[in-house]
């Protein structure tokens, strides 16, 4: 009678109604469950950090939180909900028994940024249905990511051609994250296609702030004559820790070191200079992630979807651009 799928006279139900919230029920979930065999949650894993020298601050939960966004933009239309776990990434083990206790408790799972195994992905897949966001498009999965190499090539692009910066340095993602692969095996391709232009050293970062100002510290250290010309992060928490960590040790952004990053985040506007960066539609992500699984979760038989979602190129001061006319 509560969701209209029975003959009972509208009088009546409006009666039956009227008491129900007079009385403040609320449906009983298990019971709910069990008579339409959904539980109406989906689970969301996702990394909280890579590394013991990173916190929750630093290290990073602003990806997660556009995607999750998203996420919940979709289900909000149909009144489902969302289950979050963000286990430690320097932990595979505790992050396996979390996602086997959760994948009891939900009707399917959206799991970001490559932190789960192939192995332990098909596994869970053969239990419920699973997409993956920024995950490796190498699995049988249904797979949401940004264009990682169209947006680092219009980074390199930029430097090179409008700037004329000839010595370039890799500020690198954790090597077991997908998007952190993809954008360094972008950046050597991109360099590549430049005759005299060059990636003269790099750093492997965590996605943290924290990796950033170690690059830069490591960079300060050099002498002159070895400095890079401009700096290619690849994500903008590590692209704000280097211009931080540059200015400390006395080098000028842009003009003795530009710095470039990627995702286009708010702080990156906040700082000065502020960032260039590479624009990936992160909540677009989460949204197009999460109605594909409810497509998946209704009929398991789907043929497999993958996509990659175009980036932008976002200009402002850091890589050596003027500031916008006021």
């Amino acid at each position: 009678m509560v969701h209209g799928q029975d003959r009972v006279r509208a009088v009546t139900r409006r009666r039956v109604l009227d008491v129900i919230e007079a009385l403040g029920y609320v449906p009983d979930a298990a019971a709910q469950s069990m008579a339409t065999q959904r539980k109406e949650v989906i689970g969301f894993l996702a990394v909280e950090n890579r590394s013991s020298d990173t916190d929750v601050e630093q290290g990073g939960l602003l990806f997660v939180e556009e995607v999750l966004r998203g996420i919940e933009a979709v289900l909000s239309e149909i009144e489902w909900s969302v289950l979050i776990s963000l286990p430690h990434g320097n932990d595979p083990s505790a992050a396996r028994r979390r996602m086997r206790k959760i994948s009891a408790k939900v009707d399917g799972m959206i799991i970001s940024e490559g932190i789960v195994a192939q192995p332990l992905l098909t596994q869970l897949a053969g239990r419920i249905p699973i997409v993956l966001v920024a995950g490796p498009a190498d699995v049988p999965l249904d797979v949401f990511s940004a264009d990682n190499r169209g947006g680092t090539r219009d980074l390199v692009a930029h430097l090179v051609e409008v700037h004329g910066k000839k010595r370039l340095f890799g500020v690198d993602g954790p090597p077991e994250a997908p998007d952190a692969v993809e954008r360094r095996a972008a950046l050597l391709d991109a360099v590549a296609e430049y005759p005299g232009v060059a990636l003269t050293g790099s750093f492997q970062g965590q996605f943290a702030t924290l990796s950033g100002q170690l690059a830069a510290r490591a960079i300060g250290a050099l002498p002159r004559r070895d400095l890079p010309d401009a700096l290619v992060c690849a994500n903008d928490q590590m692209a704000i820790g280097a211009i931080r960590e540059l200015q400390q040790v006395g080098l000028r952004v842009p003009d003795d070191i530009a710095v470039v990053g990627f995702d286009d985040m708010q702080a990156g506007t906040l700082i000065s200079p502020a960032l260039t960066t590479a624009r990936q539609p992160m909540r677009l992500l989460g949204e197009r992630a999460c109605a594909q699984l409810l497509r998946r979760i209704a009929d398991p038989s789907l043929e497999r979807q993958v996509e990659r979602l175009p980036t932008e190129l976002v200009i402002r001061e850091s890589c050596g651009c003027a500031p916008p006319a006021r």
